[in-house]
């Protein structure tokens, strides 16, 4: 089942790469290319060139070729450290093709490069954003992109929640030559898993700094979980809220009625919400401040929390061990430093052995994302996620632009 627009019924049957024939013909596919680079133009991190590669090799083992359109950055015009010529050889060596380029993707280099492109060859355009058209989803660009290829393949989650000329105007001129990539739709199928055909218990980890910014997430998953763990700095919101002491730690004290009333919601709901009843307190917000272990409603002044505690991880283990789907969204302290991450790790842990066990694990969110990376998680989990930003909307019930253009 999908996420679709609210007039669709929810029996729309998803097209795949596999129900069209690519042979002799041009697929436009909208990648999310936009890769970090270093000072020299080196990829430094060419994941996301990878995770397209499934689709792109699909439609070439049909005797298909491919013209592939990304962004890369937030150019203001067209930038030369902002082109997507650097990441030509890194594309070429991922996909093993020798990628060709556009030095436009519209106008007259685009249009005689897709022309000239054979079945197997790939072409690469350059960054759209170095046109305002396509941020404003502007339709005469939308049309003048379309014009480049037979097919439209949407394949950037990343970009799926914004209504721009390439992720979501383009799709009108395919009424029916429209599909998802390989990538966005395990996207789909993964956040379905979760949110709609779900093995209970589920159980969501929602970490970070700020309640503010996973309200709307929380709001709309408490009816689908059997368990909220609350971790990260979005902690100690609920806990003032509830009467405790919490030292320096970060609190956005305009939102303890929130977190009150989230916690009654839950309650209602039954749904059980764990917080962490210890932590790692430090008197400096810096790795090599001093710490010890302190109870979660008695920290001292001076003192602030940046870890989850070991009472805390034991409790959380014993969820996760028992749950059959896990959401993770949010890391459980301040993992960036060395002396505050033992408690993210844990979680990975935990994550990783329920997953082995035969839970599904989703992960996704920026900074999830990063930790998992960053402590070797990413090949322990059932599918983590691409589009930190779309996936949170995804998250919250919103139904993403580029999604709903390909089901349209």
């Amino acid at each position: 089942m999908l996420f679709l627009p609210k007039n669709k019924k929810n029996t729309y049957q998803m097209k795949t790469l596999n129900d069209f024939d690519f042979k002799n013909k041009k697929a436009i596919i909208r990648v999310d290319f936009n890769v970090p680079l270093d000072e020299n133009f080196n990829v430094t991190d060419a994941t996301r060139i990878e995770a397209a590669k499934p689709t792109i090799d699909a439609i070439l083992a049909q005797g298909g070729s491919v013209i592939l359109m990304s962004h890369l950055g937030r150019p203001k015009g067209a930038e030369e450290k902002y082109s997507l010529k650097h990441i030509l050889k890194t594309a070429s060596d991922i996909l093993g093709v020798s990628v060709k380029f556009a030095e436009n993707c519209v106008g007259e280099p685009a249009q005689t490069a897709a022309k000239d492109l054979k079945p197997g060859e790939v072409l690469l355009l350059e960054n759209l954003r170095f046109h305002a058209e396509e941020e404003a989803g502007d339709v005469a660009f939308a049309k003048e992109l379309a014009s480049l290829g037979d097919i439209y393949v949407n394949d950037a989650f990343g970009t799926a929640h914004r209504a721009h000329a390439s992720t979501t105007i383009i799709a009108q001129f395919f009424p029916t030559e429209k599909t998802f990539g390989t990538l966005l739709a395990k996207e789909i199928e993964s956040l379905n898993k979760v949110l709609k055909n779900s093995e209970k218990p589920v159980t969501a980890v929602l970490g970070g700094s700020k309640v503010s910014s996973k309200i709307t997430v929380i709001e709309n998953i408490l009816d689908k979980v059997d368990h909220m763990i609350i971790g990260g700095g979005m902690t100690f919101t609920f806990i003032k809220a509830q009467g405790g002491k919490i030292g320096e730690s970060i609190c956005e004290d305009d939102k303890q009625e929130l977190a009150l009333e989230i916690l009654r919601l839950a309650k209602e709901k039954g749904v059980q919400v764990h917080i962490p009843v210890d932590v790692i307190a430090a008197d400096d917000f810096s790795n090599t401040a001093n710490t010890k272990v302190v109870d979660v409603t008695e920290i001292p002044d001076g003192w602030q929390g940046l870890d989850a505690g070991p009472k805390s991880l034991e409790n959380f283990k014993k969820v996760i061990l028992e749950s059959k789907t896990i959401l993770w969204n949010g890391p459980l302290g301040v993992f960036e430093m060395e002396s505050f991450a033992k408690g993210t790790i844990a979680l990975g842990d935990y994550i990783a052995e329920a997953t082995e066990k035969g839970a599904f694990s989703l992960v996704g969110g920026g900074d999830s994302v990063a930790a998992v990376k960053q402590f070797g998680f990413e090949d322990k989990m059932s599918y983590v996620s691409t589009g930190g930003g779309a996936m949170l909307e995804m998250l919250e019930g919103k139904v993403l632009p580029g999604i709903a253009a390909i089901l349209d």
